[in-house]
């Protein structure tokens, strides 16, 4: 399998060198030449595979020669050793929680993924590997996480000073070793502009062997669409598929979601539920793509104005805005309107969603109204505790505390500060 630039503009390259390396010199986005397509009797079986090898199946034709298949199957029992339950929450919606890893967040596969692949590929290497990421929230902890204590890969995080939850802070800002945090004073955008310019900047990588955790990078990407095959495994009617929302912000989830689809995977609709960062809702309106600065919600993860991996959905289907219209619809919804479903969730249905959970709830509830024969589950991508500030004064009722959580929270906090300047960065990575 080799990968191509969603800009068009660099050589293409195998997976290997593709996670290695991040991003391509011309700043556009690896995407894989052609879409595997899995055999349909591994579709219509798929409830006799186990996850591991369900897993396996959609991952092997991305990796091709660059990892042996025992490492691969080794790498991918490691990836998804926790459980990934679809939980009927009402009649017509259930809900795929993604928050049983060790961050409580769904960007734990990506992440654990991502780092056993790079582990492999950087052993006997000369030069230290420095991983270079932009969080919103949820991804700095699970690469934190992921990479912790790696031999020959050094991590710099950059994430908004004030834009994060207290949980993610600690979560990425905590570790130590190998794992150093910048806390920018600005928005996610400017965190991820940064790193882009760190990636272009060749004087700074002919010094650096620089890549990304970012869902920019395939290996944290790609793997992403796992949890769609075992959502659909538990799938009860698999003669009717499931309309899926998912709460989008870089759009690497349900762009993810969509290249399953793409590969096999029965899907009736994908709704990208946004919150007020809505510049794909606005271009699934008026076939014009104009991105504005983050605004900050309470579903912070998802304050993207640029969503990177739209470029991808493009790709996937080769620049067809008809057809991505089919297949793919857009609405934006307000902190208002997340706090009044998180509250009505609870008290009707005893279901505890977070923030970006229930951005896509009411998503999904809104479309299923003009849609009523049809059913769905949404992606519940984090645990709730991550965002007690929010959710427990709707809620009157303490969250249950994970041991991991607590053990995090009395641990010091060590970020250095910065600027939005990327000759800031640079500074700080030539040290």
């Amino acid at each position: 399998m080799q990968y191509f630039s969603t800009n068009k503009n660099s050589p293409g390259v195998n997976f290997k060198e593709a996670a290695i390396h991040g991003q391509p010199p011309d700043k556009g986005l690896y995407f894989p030449e052609s879409i595997p397509v899995l055999p349909e009797h591994f579709i219509k079986n798929i409830e006799n595979y186990s996850n591991e090898e369900i897993a396996f199946q959609v991952i092997r034709p991305y990796t091709g020669d660059t990892i042996p298949q025992d490492i691969l199957r080794r790498i991918v029992k490691e990836t998804i050793d926790f459980p990934i339950p679809l939980v009927p929450v009402t009649e017509q919606i259930s809900s795929l929680e993604l928050y049983h890893g060790p961050t409580l967040a769904f960007k734990d596969i990506g992440a654990r993924f991502m780092s056993r692949c790079l582990s492999y590929f950087v052993h006997g290497l000369e030069k230290k590997v420095t991983v270079l990421v932009a969080t919103s929230g949820d991804t700095g902890g699970a690469v934190a996480n992921g990479f912790y204590d790696v031999p020959g890969i050094d991590v710099v995080i950059l994430y908004p000073s004030g834009k994060v939850s207290e949980v993610q802070e600690k979560q990425l800002t905590a570790l130590g070793k190998n794992i150093r945090a910048l806390e920018v004073r600005g928005t996610f955008d400017d965190c991820q502009r940064m790193v882009k310019d760190a990636f272009a900047d060749k004087e700074l990588t002919d010094q650096l062997f620089l890549t990304s955790a970012n869902s920019i990078n395939v290996a944290r990407w790609l793997p992403q669409q796992f949890y769609y095959f075992f959502a659909y495994k538990q799938w009860k009617d698999k003669n009717d598929p499931p309309v899926i929302s998912v709460p989008s912000g870089n759009f690497g989830n349900i762009c993810a979601g969509v290249l399953a689809h793409a590969s096999g995977l029965p899907v009736k609709h994908f709704i990208a539920a946004c919150n007020a960062n809505d510049a794909v809702p606005r271009f699934l309106t008026t076939g014009n793509y104009t991105p504005h600065k983050a605004i900050a919600t309470i579903s912070n993860a998802m304050d993207v104005g640029d969503p990177s991996n739209f470029g991808r959905l493009l790709a996937i289907f080769s620049g067809d805005d008809d057809r991505l219209k089919k297949y793919l619809s857009a609405t934006d919804i307000t902190d208002e309107q997340t706090r009044n479903t998180i509250k009505k969730v609870f008290t009707e249905n005893n279901y505890l969603l977070d923030p970006h959970g229930a951005v896509a709830w009411l998503a999904l509830e809104e479309y299923l109204a003009e849609n009523p024969a049809q059913k769905g589950f949404i992606l519940e991508t984090a645990h709730p505790v991550k965002f007690d500030s929010v959710v427990q004064p709707l809620i009157d009722t303490k969250i249950p505390v994970p041991e991991g959580i607590k053990e995090q929270s009395v641990k010091k906090k060590i970020s250095v500060m910065m600027g939005t300047e990327y000759s800031e960065l640079r500074d700080f990575l030539n040290k």
